[in-house]
């Protein structure tokens, strides 16, 4: 928590619009200090607006924002603390890194432009080059770097004078994919060492998902669900969390309360006992039952046992760390993933098992 107990970082009803688009609505949410804190969201749902409104390089339409514990901006008063007043870091998509500066005097930059004496300057960029591993290229320019090494000069730049928060917008997207992941893992340790409060926007699940504290999901300027990873992977609060978290194979089918047990009648023809929570389900109910796909064990159908569903393989496709495996269940196709050693040929008759981990069940209202 901030000062005097109030949310580190804390967004009350902001909302900014583009014309006739509303890029946010009516958007709260609070970051504790030291989180790692992550807006998630396809293109266009409002996440790196939302960042420039923070940051104060977009002035929203409504809303109050707080800053430990301090008013930064209010849209009712017309009050908006200037961008460099707000102690912000902020890492961007492009590096954004001067090609005619070195190493040294790109991350010094920040510190000159706040008169920091030319002893202490040196020390705390060589610690922060220390820290990104970097120390070996001071003297380096930016051309001479790779990316990765690139994206590094910007992380240092940016907490070099430590700032209250660091604003991360989609700094990983320009990175090829093995580059990608180490680079995850990078900012993770650099977060932790360093404790500065992180506020990251990506539209990558995965990236989300290894990097966060917690998790806000964003759809259409709007706040779907803020939860840990976890939470909004297992347990996700909307349909459109459900879908855009990983692949999800759906169910429908009709509930059956048997003396306070509550069972599936699933449409493609098998009955099994509700593998989630169903306390607000009751008898009679059509409901759609979501199932994450590697949550779907597959069996040979000599194995079967009762409440399972019988299948066949269609596709066997290698993806190196498991198996994907198209299987078609009467008219209906999807994919299941494995991880078991066991393997199937396409044509082979298997059986499908529905566990309890990351099931969910939807009313058609939901």
């Amino acid at each position: 928590m901030g000062e005097n107990g109030s949310a580190f970082l804390e967004l009350k009803g902001v909302g900014k619009r583009f014309g006739e688009l509303d890029a946010v609505s009516d958007l709260t949410l609070t970051v504790e200090e030291g989180e790692l804190f992550t807006l998630l969201g396809p293109s266009g749902c409002g996440k790196s607006t939302t960042l420039r409104v923070i940051a104060g390089l977009e002035h929203p339409d409504a809303g109050v924002i707080t800053l430990r514990g301090e008013t930064i901006v209010d849209a009712a008063a017309n009050q908006y603390t200037a961008p460099e007043a707000r102690n912000m870091g902020m890492v961007f998509q492009s590096y954004a890194v001067w090609p005619h500066m070195t190493v040294f005097e790109n991350i010094a930059f920040p510190l000159r432009l706040r008169r920091n004496r030319r002893s202490v300057l040196r020390n705390k960029v060589m610690e922060t080059l220390e820290l990104v591993g970097l120390a070996a290229s001071a003297g380096d320019y930016p051309w001479q770097l790779s990316g990765g090494m690139q994206q590094r000069v910007a992380l240092a730049r940016a907490i070099v004078y430590q700032p209250d928060i660091l604003l991360l917008d989609e700094p990983l997207s320009n990175l090829d994919a093995k580059l990608r992941e180490q680079m995850r893992i990078e900012l993770k340790e650099l977060q932790r060492k360093v404790g500065t409060t992180f506020l990251f926007v990506t539209h990558d699940q995965a990236e989300a998902m290894v990097l966060s504290t917690r998790i806000a999901v964003l759809d259409k300027g709007r706040v779907e669900q803020i939860g840990t990873p976890r939470e909004v992977y297992e347990q996700p609060a909307t349909p459109f969390v459900r879908d855009f978290l990983g692949q999800s194979v759906l169910f429908p089918g009709r509930i059956d309360n048997l003396g306070g047990v509550l069972w599936i009648d699933l449409d493609l023809g098998a009955r099994m006992k509700l593998p989630c929570d169903g306390d607000a389900l009751s008898g009679g109910e059509r409901v759609t039952m979501a199932c994450r796909t590697e949550g779907i064990r597959i069996r040979p159908i000599e194995t079967a046992i009762d409440g399972e569903i019988e299948a066949t393989i269609e596709e066997v496709i290698y993806i190196g760390e498991r198996m994907e495996y198209k299987v078609r269940v009467g008219e209906r196709q999807f994919a299941v993933s494995s991880y078991d050693d066991q393997r199937f040929a396409s044509g082979a008759r298997v059986s499908l098992g529905i566990g309890g981990r990351g099931v969910t069940v939807w009313t058609d209202d939901s």
